[in-house]
């Protein structure tokens, strides 16, 4: 099991990947402690002066103003959990309720945000324990924060709601109790601490971030497979050709795409019909891939900043003694970064269908028609390369950006809000869909390559055709595919093809 360290310093999205993959065991370190303390110690200062801090003697948005008695200061707390556990739909996967717990808590041991070391520590203890809140994953506009997930979170550590424990449903109370946790009654600042913050849309968003990267990657080994399997020309990679127009992403894309090929025996290859210069999914694929891969590795900068940030508020700042309000609490950043990652992953689909279209045009591939002998009788792909249509028509609509669609809410008082938490959340949705178009097409470049010299892919390619083959054997004869394109998928989703292709998103922490 992966241990992650939690001390207040930053953490790189390389460290948080295990939380994707299972059970974690979380420490924090002394230092991690000692902002905690020193930034709870604000909080106190600011009560035993009678200050008026928001979320610790106040009302909450648009009842700011109204002042809260010393003796309901803990009942506040209480009630704004309570009143904030309106989320509905679906609830979020295990995988990313243990991203929402491990992000809340590098934020909180920053020391900012005047919660006591037990809070942190709870965190941990639910963590470790593997107790996962069942949190719904609609109910959030990203602005002030994802209020409603994370009540659910918070709910859970005071006893309320329910929490997953081994893949099973329990009351908070029972479940807590199960693994020998003891429920936390918050004191003063520590709801408003927990239920501000955008780590909700942030765990979401650095979840479709891997998928995105999981599909870039295999998008980019079947544009390499295709490549081959329609002997196409290799000019086009020439390090030169992309130096000069100097993008980051294209030059990588181009990179990876020459060591992928670099010893085929076909590029190049003449057929009857063969053009001088190859149609443009294949022509630009550094173009169009090198694109998504910035868009990407922004996206990837802007996710690590906030798994780092501290988007509460207020916020206390132990060195000057203050307490200082303002808007950290609000998504857009995420917003635009889950934007930008669902237009990448709609590229990366669209480009891959058209090179399946290319793949079965036999006056462009020099292939058999649809990619099988004895056309006419058999149907061959015509019907895959459908159903990578309808999925990219899918993902086109549902790339529209969300980060443009604000609703005013709390009468006014949050009049611009940044709808993270659903832009994040469509990016699971849209990297299945890519993930099937992307399968298909490794059905459909094996199926060239065979048609074309025996299979025989280039050194680099090989673990492509041979992974595709293990799944699906060589189509002679019409037959049901669909069980195929799964398989093939959920390698895709696995991340099998990042190792081949070589291009990582993480980032320097």
């Amino acid at each position: 099991m992966t241990a992650i360290t939690v001390s207040g310093e930053r953490l790189s999205l390389d460290a948080l990947r295990p939380v994707f993959r299972g059970p974690v065991q979380v420490e924090l370190t002394d230092q991690a402690v000692e902002n905690l303390r020193r930034g709870h110690q604000v909080i106190l200062d600011a009560i035993s002066r009678g200050d008026v801090v928001y979320g610790v003697n106040t009302g909450f948005g648009k009842l700011a103003d109204r002042r809260i008695s010393p003796g309901d200061l803990a009942e506040l707390q209480r009630r704004s959990v309570l009143s904030h556990m309106v989320g509905v739909g679906d609830p979020l996967s295990d995988e990313i309720v243990r991203a929402i717990l491990v992000i809340k808590l590098i934020g909180l041991a920053r020391g900012h945000s005047g919660v006591r070391v037990e809070i942190a520590e709870m965190l941990v203890a639910l963590l470790n324990a593997d107790v996962l809140p069942v949190v719904p994953s609609q109910g959030s506009v990203g602005a002030s924060g994802d209020l409603a997930p994370l009540a659910h979170l918070a709910g859970a550590m005071m006893g309320e709601g329910r929490v997953r424990i081994d893949g099973v449903t329990y009351d908070a109370v029972a479940g807590l109790a199960k693994a020998g946790i003891t429920p936390v009654v918050l004191g003063p600042k520590e709801a408003v601490a927990l239920l501000n913050g955008v780590q909700a849309s942030t765990a979401i968003a650095l979840r479709g971030l891997i998928g995105a990267e999981a599909v870039f990657n295999a998008g980019l080994a079947a544009g390499a497979l295709t490549l081959e399997a329609t002997a196409g020309r290799q000019v086009v990679l020439d390090d030169r050709i992309q130096q000069i127009r100097g993008h980051a992403g294209q030059i990588r894309v181009a990179a990876s795409l020459r060591r992928l090929v670099e010893d085929s025996a076909v590029l190049d290859l003449e057929f009857e019909g063969r053009r001088l210069q190859d149609p443009y999914c294949l022509r630009c694929q550094p173009q169009v891939m090198g694109a998504a891969l910035d868009l990407l590795t922004f996206a990837a900068g802007t996710i690590e900043q906030e798994v780092n940030a501290v988007s509460d508020n207020p916020l206390m700042f132990p060195d000057d003694g203050v307490v200082l309000s303002g808007g950290n609490f609000h998504g857009q950043p995420i917003a635009y970064a889950a934007d930008i990652i669902a237009l990448a992953i709609c590229e990366v689909g669209s480009i891959s269908e058209r090179r399946q279209a290319m793949l079965m045009d036999a006056s462009m591939s020099g292939l058999a028609p649809f990619l099988v002998e004895n056309a006419g009788l058999n149907s061959g792909f015509i019907m895959a390369q459908v159903t990578s249509a309808a999925l990219v028509a899918e993902n086109r609509a549902k790339a529209t950006p969300n980060s443009v669609d604000s609703i005013p809410t709390s009468a006014g008082q949050e009049d611009h809000v940044s709808m993270a938490t659903h832009a994040s959340v469509r990016l699971g949705a849209m990297v299945r869909n890519a993930a099937y178009v992307v399968a298909i097409e490794l059905l459909c470049a094996a199926q060239g390559l065979d048609l074309r010299n025996g299979g025989h892919a280039a050194t680099a390619n090989r673990p492509t055709y041979e992974l595709v083959r293990s799944k699906a054997a060589f189509l002679k004869d019409d037959r049901i595919m669909a069980g195929e394109m799964e398989s093939i998928a959920a390698e895709v989703l696995d991340g099998a093809f990042v190792k081949i292709a070589g291009v990582s998103l993480d980032t320097v922490g």
